[in-house]
């Protein structure tokens, strides 16, 4: 009897984890996204990449870089989560 409980405990833990890592991943993207192309875009500005301002660089490139980046952190992170409690597919 104590399996199931052992297992319950793991699936529960898991979307835990999951929950927290999305809500972490996602917080980055809009900071990145919401507040590098559009709240902090003056101060960026100063900056300049490639002839382009960093602010619209941000709004532009950044933001879609950052989000394919995170996908490839939320991949290699949720294997790890998956293995250490034994619910992947594996």
């Amino acid at each position: 009897m104590n399996a199931p409980a052992n297992e319950e405990e793991n699936k529960k833990e898991y979307w835990r984890e999951n929950v927290r890592l999305l809500c972490t991943l996602l917080a980055v993207w809009f900071l990145v996204s919401f507040g590098a192309g559009i709240l902090f875009v003056d101060v960026l500005n100063a900056v300049y990449i490639g002839g382009f301002p960093l602010g619209f660089w941000f709004a532009q490139q950044g933001s879609i870089l950052v989000f394919v980046i995170l996908i490839f952190v939320y991949s290699a992170r949720m294997k790890r989560i998956e293995k250490r409690l034994g619910v992947g597919d594996e």
